[in-house]
């Protein structure tokens, strides 16, 4: 089976950037597996329900990245919020010192 009648992309290799594969193309190669898969000899279902948890797992991670993004934005702002009103805020003079003499 070829790669680029599923992609439409090119099989040649890049060498200025890291490629990642995202849910979408697990998606598009298991459908495209399951189309391609000779009907009197189908996958295993061990396999089948391991790739299903493959791609759960998957879904987990990407909505847990995103949510932990969210609240590492979030920080940033409150620290940039702090940080601003620390330095607007005029310095409390310090208490009188009182000398006996």
């Amino acid at each position: 089976m070829a790669i680029n009648a599923i992609t439409g992309g090119s099989t040649a290799p890049t060498t200025t950037s890291v490629q990642q594969m995202g849910q979408s193309d697990f998606l598009r190669l298991m459908t495209a597996q399951l189309s391609q898969q000779d009907p009197f000899n189908p996958v295993d279902n061990q396999q089948m329900v391991a790739q299903m948890a493959q791609f759960s797992s998957l879904a987990g991670i990407s909505e847990t990245n995103a949510t932990l993004q969210q609240i590492s934005d979030q920080l940033k702002a409150q620290t940039a919020l702090l940080e601003e009103i620390r330095a607007n805020t005029p310095a409390s003079p310090a208490p009188a010192s009182t000398q006996e003499g």
